[in-house]
């Protein structure tokens, strides 16, 4: 009978799915930007001097840009009259912005932290270098002058076109200067970008990018951008289709080496049991390595790392798993992240054929890599990826080397491309793991997306059936958060395949997703900027039998206010088929059987102007045989442009009467964020899960002396919050070490 649901579901999903791509044409949006025309920017006549101030006489040939208001009222007055200009001479882009405010006591100026948005004001840049409508680079400043920058992938839609890598990237960093001033009529800035850091091609002595740029006023929430462009997507003012098309003439990519030695000496203490008593032992270690970079071309970059050190990476944020599958854990690591987008092959939510945390990494414990290297770029019409790393061999854990190439080009249109991906995990025990993928994203007009994907592993010796090995998608997207909205897909992943530096969630099933949305933008008078009411759905098949593993269908609703704040309320009704007992933390657990349950979500989010905010989000409901009880708390508070507190307090209850079992799980996360200055900075970071009863703290000292120049000092330590859960009792300390590191970049 379940079977015969299953394939009644198939045809009335295929029915709707080919109901949506022949049919529903939604209204049509505004021009884009690109389609306005090639706009020249202008060669500087002098010389500038990175002050923050702009007021050299270079600067006053060049005309700002018209501006528009994004939000909180998309074409509205802008209530603070704001200047940018951009121009450029042979090796830099250079931007200048002039922030004036009626009232410069309210310029939020919160945080001196690089790379770490506090709510305060904001002046950025976009540049979409190889005008590909896809990628951008991301350069934004403070009136306080702080650096971030970031790197936007898949058009600025987070898991759109079945992708689910995420669509900013702000682990990403670069070569670029930045000077701010403040008077009393509003704060200017200043950008120095070298065009070695961003990387174009150049048809002659002719580049074209997209651009985009804007200015934000936190305490009003109020957007100015250019060009205009409508909020019609969540994330619509940093969407690179939407920027306008910019034309530079006679500049050139300087191809500087950067070697990047370091040293590192550090000490660890780890606790060891010997006959039946805990003691602990202590080590010392020290070690150096270099990495070096390279632009082949101004459009072409290689990475080289020998003895590869990233022991000053911010440590991973505790997770409770409440689910049958396996956590899933981004990447932080730096040299992974140079238009880490080119290597992006993923399903769904988290499932991705490539996850370069594989590498160096096993059960989130280190393993010493050895060396590598990274070429990435475009060459003619194909962007090109190509990783080969080495790792050393360990007790129990075999030397592996890991190859990765990737290469897509642009197809049919300037949103659709077509591309291929090999994965390659070989160990010197002779286990070995090879995959390959196969990929499509094509454009339909109107915002709508066909997205298609193969992949197939290869392992040892064994010998699998084609599609027992293989993992597939079939995904129609419309983008957008105005007017209807839609996803439809269907995912199928066989029994036997495991990519071998991927990361997949659970395999041997057929997966079918539907989600429809459809969204308002109300009126002037109106307190909301947007809203929109969303149905969605999913159903997870086996292969085998044809049963149903798992569903859900479920309702939301999402505002977004002119005051920046928004809410989310949504409810959820899910059916699991356990074929296995499901353990749970603190002796909980669920048997084999079938369960309907329902949950429902209410989330509120503070505007992000204020010097305290957050987010506080509720749960609550049924959960298979038992109850769920949830809340979240996520507050941030600026003290002053120093000191930065902010935490994380996630409790669950869980109960199971019919068994009598009830768990209370506390997840904790406080962290200190000091900036003495935009280069000395210490980042406190401190962890309490009582599912794992492991207190962890993360402290990280930074004197940034210029980009590419830094000392660390790194302390880690895991204590054990309950030492008798154990016999013998655990010692306090479950190891502790402190790291001194040092980094310092030649350029020649």
């Amino acid at each position: 009978m379940r079977r015969l649901k299953a394939m009644r579901g198939w045809a009335v999903f295929t029915g709707v799915l080919v109901g949506l791509l022949i049919g529903m044409e939604p209204g049509v949006r505004p021009v884009a930007a690109q389609d306005q025309g090639a706009l020249p920017l202008v060669r500087l006549s002098g010389p500038v001097e990175l002050d923050g101030r702009s007021d050299e006489p270079a600067w006053a040939d060049v005309a700002p840009l018209p501006l528009s208001m994004y939000a909180p009222i998309f074409g509205g007055e802008l209530t603070e009259r704001t200047e940018i200009r951009v121009a450029y001479d042979r090796t830099h882009l250079y931007v200048a912005g002039r922030m004036y405010d009626s009232d410069p006591s309210g310029i939020r100026a919160n945080s001196l932290y690089r790379d770490r948005y506090s709510g305060d004001d904001t002046f950025a840049i976009l540049l979409d270098t190889f005008n590909d409508n896809q990628n951008a680079l991301w350069f934004y400043t403070t009136p306080l002058g702080v650096r971030m920058d970031m790197a936007v992938s898949n058009d600025a839609e987070g898991g759109g076109g079945g992708s689910s890598m995420g669509a900013i990237n702000n682990s990403w960093n670069t070569f670029w200067d930045v000077a701010t001033s403040r008077t009393d009529e509003g704060w200017f800035a200043e950008m120095r970008i070298p065009f070695s850091s961003l990387g174009f091609q150049a048809d002659g002595d002719r580049v074209e990018m997209g651009m985009s740029a804007y200015r934000y006023i936190a305490r009003k929430g109020e957007r100015h951008t250019f060009p205009a462009i409508p909020p019609d997507w969540e994330r619509g003012f940093a969407k690179p289709s939407q920027a306008r098309t910019v034309v530079l003439t006679d500049v050139e990519s300087s191809r500087p080496v950067y070697i990047t030695p370091y040293v590192a000496a550090g000490a660890d203490w780890t606790p060891a049991l010997e006959g039946g008593e805990w003691s602990t032992e202590s080590g010392f270690e020290r070690q150096a390595g270099v990495d070096i970079k390279y632009n082949l071309t101004s459009n072409l970059t290689i990475d080289v790392t020998l003895n590869t050190d990233f022991a000053q990476v911010e440590a991973d944020n505790q997770q409770v798993n409440l689910t049958r599958f396996s956590l899933f854990f981004p990447e932080k690591r730096q040299f992974f992240q140079e238009r880490s987008s080119v290597f992006d092959f993923s399903f769904g939510r988290n499932d991705r054929l490539f996850h370069s945390r594989n590498i160096g990494l096993i059960g989130g414990e280190t393993v010493q890599i050895l060396g590598g290297g990274r070429l990435v770029g475009r060459v003619g019409l194909w962007d090109i990826g190509v990783i080969n790393m080495q790792t050393v061999g360990e007790t129990a854990i075999p030397a592996e080397n890991f190859g990765v190439v990737r290469a897509k080009r642009r197809v049919l249109n300037e949103q659709s491309h077509a591309g291929l991906m090999m994965t390659s995990r070989l160990g010197d025990d002779g286990s070995w793991n090879v995959a390959y993928g196969v990929d499509g994203l094509l454009s339909l007009g109107d915002e709508k997306y066909l997205d298609l994907k193969w992949t197939q592993s290869f392992e040892d010796a064994s010998s699998t059936a084609f599609a027992d090995a293989g993992l597939g998608l079939v995904e129609l997207i419309r983008r957008g958060n105005i007017g209807f909205t839609y996803k439809a897909s269907v995912v199928y992943a066989g029994k036997a395949y495991n990519p071998g530096i991927g990361f997949i969630s659970r395999n041997n099933y057929v997966k079918m997703n539907l989600d429809g949305q459809y969204g308002w933008r109300p009126g002037d008078a109106s307190v909301l900027r947007n809203h929109d009411g969303s149905v969605f759905g999913d159903v997870y098949v086996r292969n085998d039998d044809g049963t149903v593993e798992s569903a859900r269908v479920g309702s939301s609703w999402d505002m977004d206010f002119k005051s920046s704040a928004s809410a989310r309320a949504s409810v959820n009704v899910l059916y699991e088929d356990v074929l296995e007992p499901v353990s749970f933390p603190q002796g909980t657990s669920v048997p084999a059987g079938s369960y309907t349950y329902v949950e429902g979500q209410a989330r509120w989010e503070m505007p992000d102007g204020a010097l305290l905010r957050g987010q506080i989000e509720l749960r609550g409901g049924s959960f298979f045989d038992g109850r769920r009880l949830g809340a979240e708390l996520s507050p941030t508070w600026n003290l002053n442009r120093h000191l930065e507190l902010a935490g994380t307090y996630s409790y669950t209850r869980l109960e199971f009467p019919d068994r009598d079992q009830t768990a209370n799980v506390h997840l904790v996360g406080a962290r200190s964020q000091i900036g003495f200055n935009t280069r000395v900075s210490l980042n406190a970071f401190i962890q309490y899960n009582t599912a794992a009863d492991l207190i962890a703290a993360n402290v990280r000292f930074r004197y940034n002396v210029r980009e590419g120049n830094d000392l660390w000092i790194v302390y880690n330590e895991n204590l054990n919050a309950d030492r008798f859960r154990e016999t013998p009792a655990l010692p306090v300390s479950g190891g502790r070490n402190v790291l001194l590191k040092y980094t310092y970049t030649f350029i020649s």
